[in-house]
């Protein structure tokens, strides 16, 4: 049996989501092209859902080496609804071809979409969706050099990072959520980097019409609360310059190995005001992050010209890509394709072996590198919600009806004086 889900609380999923039934290896699950799948062990887990691997149907059992995975959760669920509705507009096999061909790209990092449906067992309804199978996710890589990575791969990430957010972006979306646990590894190739999880997306030009910017009380702090974007903090629709903000908190914190405001996560508005700071004063953000080593002058340069974009603006991306080019330049490397992880001089070192295993078994994390899972004991005291990875924190009680701590964060009027009269959010008047 799948765990418990954990009791409903700040910065959890409502309690009325339920698990997944674990299902049988053979189990067939047919998707709205009447293309049958086969299902083989599980691999993975999310929040309210399990990850299968899998094969199209045949008498064969699915094998430890299948070529794709299948997200299963009940139908009356919201996440995998979320992320279909990206999947099916953007990520079709032939449209991602297309644009790397057009594009003269070798990879891209959109997992492709192959079919969904709708799956009935024992009078229950399943929602499913078939794509491609992954390796590993980046921040178990991050965790294993020490929690820092080398300057070259870190730039190298950087590129891949901006071909997989122009794709997704000139195709209506912005991602929304980017950090390491939501980056993977290619299954067959470990020089290839996925960026996956699809639930935040945010369709910011239906049809080609940009959304105007509007601040949401009940929207204020969405996203992984250290890399969310000051958009995301104030309660804005996510954008083009929401995703590349956020990438520069991942690429700053890979390099220097924390974030100024990590210290005090729990509160929202203070990690927000510490953004609005260092995006008022880059210069001093970046020695406070590198007072003990070498200052990268590209990725100031490369948060100067994301600081520069309205809400509404079309990114530079080829202006982005020639930063972090000359980056590698100033290093004297190249990008050869190759992503190598290794740790870095004065990185924490890893945790044991056993001590991790330990941790993983308490917490009730499962396997995403594409070997079965396997049971855990866990503590009677502890509740699990078999998260996958970690989830997007949320304010404090934020949710609760009538609290008026709750209320003060959704609203977003703790705010300095001095900070309150800086109106980034407001969009440029500037031509899209």
């Amino acid at each position: 049996m799948p765990p418990k889900a954990k009791a409903a609380g700040k910065g959890r999923a409502p309690a009325k989501r339920k698990l997944a039934e674990q299902f049988p290896p053979g189990e067939v699950l047919t998707d709205t092209g009447k293309k049958a799948w086969k299902l083989g062990a599980p691999v993975g887990q999310g929040g309210f859902g399990l990850i299968y691997l899998a094969e199209e149907n045949s008498a064969n059992s699915v094998g430890p080496d299948a070529r794709y995975v299948i997200k299963v959760e009940p139908s009356e669920n919201g996440p995998l609804f979320s992320e279909l509705k990206f999947y099916m507009r953007a990520a079709k096999p032939d449209l991602i071809q297309s644009w790397m061909k057009s594009h003269k790209l070798k990879s891209l990092g959109v997992p492709k979409y192959w079919g969904s449906g709708l799956h009935e067992r024992e009078g229950k309804r399943y929602r499913f969706m078939v794509i491609d199978r992954l390796g590993t996710d980046l921040q178990k890589k991050f965790e294993e050099c020490g929690k820092k990575f080398p300057r070259k791969l870190v730039l190298q990430l950087g590129l891949r990072l901006l071909d997989n957010l122009e794709y997704i972006h000139e195709h209506e979306y912005v991602h929304a959520d980017i950090k390491a646990s939501n980056l993977m590894l290619s299954h067959s190739d470990p020089n290839q980097v996925y960026l996956v999880d699809y639930g935040l997306a945010y369709r910011y030009s239906p049809d080609g019409v940009l959304k105007d910017y509007k601040e949401d009380p009940k929207k204020c702090h969405d996203g992984t609360i250290e890399f969310t974007s000051i958009d995301a903090h104030k309660g804005a629709s996510p954008c083009r310059r929401s995703d590349l903000e956020i990438l520069c908190y991942c690429m700053v914190q890979w390099l220097c190995g924390r974030l100024p405001w990590e210290d005090k996560l729990q509160d929202p508005l203070y990690v927000r005001d510490s953004k609005i700071r260092c995006q008022e004063n880059i210069s001093q953000f970046m020695t406070q992050c590198f007072s003990f080593e070498e200052k990268p002058d590209e990725i100031q340069k490369f948060m100067e010209e994301v600081n520069s974009l309205g809400y509404q603006d079309k990114p530079h991306y080829e202006k982005l890509r020639s930063i972090l080019q000359a980056g590698l330049k100033t290093i004297q490397a190249k990008d050869d394709g190759k992503l190598e992880f290794a740790p870095v001089s004065g990185a924490v070192p890893p945790p044991a072996k056993k001590t991790t295993k330990r941790k993983k078994a308490e917490e009730g994390e499962t396997e995403t590198d594409g070997s079965p899972l396997k049971k855990k004991r866990v503590a009677k005291k502890k509740e699990v919600n078999g998260v996958k990875k970690s989830q997007p924190r949320k304010a404090p009680n934020a949710g609760k009806q009538g609290d008026p701590k709750s209320r003060l964060v959704e609203m977003g009027t703790q705010t300095s004086p001095g900070l309150a009269q800086k109106q980034r959010g407001r969009p440029k008047k500037t031509s899209t």
